[in-house]
């Protein structure tokens, strides 16, 4: 069966009880359990609640996973999938991860004595003088955020294998219908569902798949125990937003790769960062391992000033965090989504004050591209 068809069709879209083909928001926090001594699937909403399954089910199957678990957040999903990591253990990430990884792995994590290395891992020889006897695993995001470096995920499994790591990736940008880390050799996924998945800006949750059943009694255990799950009502809300989330995709991507060749011969702008432009570092690996470019795409500014005005004189585009949505979002990373990362590193990472990240949304891209040529003037 292909996407398009496994999206409507993965055997979680009809309710069992009813024949409803939505499935119901289960909004219950317990359950009557009719034999105390054989117990049932469903006993309490933090452990198991149905419609928190399906889509748990769903995404699952949609990544070629064993396991899929909703979380409250992306980053509860992040938090939780290093939460499996003890003392004295060492991860290593990639250095220009989402700020708020950056900033739960930096300054909560190592309280407890998990030991990060940021690392530039579109080097490869990076990662590997980085290994340790003492390194559990790779935390990767490809493309990264916000300047969409490329990693080379098949070579980056391969060294996971020869060491005994885990593998890890943020599979955000791209969601499970342009890249399937776990087809790769990669063990766990991570989603922040408020982006494409979700793909109407109303909802707040994240994702986790995972291959193998060991490792998936490892991620319950923190799931269930520290109870950071979705509920009923955002997870019915995320099994909706899946059902479009291929032809969303398509029509974003066309819009992104439509602006990123505007913006690249536009004579204000210095840099874009796209895996559809064939100057984009990286793209012969990234169409290797990914199914399309994604539809969101960053830019420098010649001028630092000029990056300020736009941010502030486009007016079809949402100025906000997060992306993915309907509507195409503009957002300032040095000021939102990576803020928490020293300036020092942001730096020296690229992550500038002249660099403004887009997320293409649904609108024509006649009209987007009028409104972005007008902020730049």
């Amino acid at each position: 069966m292909k996407f398009g068809s496994k999206l409507i069709h993965n055997g979680n879209e009809i309710d069992k009880a009813t024949g409803a083909l939505s499935i119901p928001i289960y909004q219950t926090s317990t359950y009557h359990q009719a034999d105390i001594d054989n117990g049932q699937e469903y006993d309490y909403s933090r452990s198991v609640n149905p419609t928190r399954k399906a889509l748990e089910n769903t995404i699952a199957k949609l990544e070629n996973g064993d396991k899929g678990f909703a979380l409250a957040s992306g980053m509860a999903a992040i938090a939780s999938v290093l939460a499996i990591f003890s003392a004295k253990d060492h991860v290593i990430i990639c250095e220009d991860v989402y700020g708020g990884t950056y900033r739960i792995s930096s300054k909560f994590f190592n309280r407890f004595d998990v030991e990060i290395t940021f690392v530039n891992a579109a080097d490869l020889e990076e990662i590997t003088k980085n290994i340790k006897k003492n390194t559990k695993a790779l935390f990767l995001e490809s493309p990264s955020n916000p300047l969409l470096k490329i990693t080379d995920l098949q070579a980056c499994a391969d060294i996971a294998r020869e060491h005994n790591l885990l593998l890890i990736l943020d599979n955000t940008f791209m969601s499970p219908y342009l890249q399937r880390p776990l087809d790769l050799g990669f063990d766990i996924v991570v989603h922040s569902a408020t982006k494409f998945i979700g793909g109407h800006s109303d909802v707040v949750g994240g994702l986790i798949v995972v291959k193998g059943n060991e490792l998936a009694k490892r991620v319950y255990a923190v799931q269930n125990g520290f109870g950071a799950i979705l509920g009923p009502q955002d997870s019915w809300l995320l099994l909706r937003g899946l059902k479009t989330l291929k032809v969303r995709l398509d029509y974003q991507q066309r819009n992104a790769q439509k602006l990123a060749e505007w913006l690249d011969n536009h004579e204000k702008i210095e840099t874009v960062y796209y895996p559809g432009l064939p100057s984009h570092p990286g793209r012969d690996i990234h169409f290797r391992q990914a199914d399309g470019a994604g539809a969101v795409l960053s830019f420098k500014t010649k001028e630092t000033q000029m990056a300020a005005q736009f941010m502030k004189k486009v007016k079809l585009a949402a100025v906000a965090v997060s992306l993915g949505g309907v509507e195409t979002i503009v957002s300032y990373p040095v000021k939102m989504s990576h803020a928490a990362i020293p300036k020092e590193e942001r730096e020296r990472l690229g992550i500038t004050d002249n660099l403004i990240r887009v997320s293409l949304g649904l609108e024509d891209i006649e009209d987007l591209i009028e409104d972005f040529n007008n902020a730049l003037k």
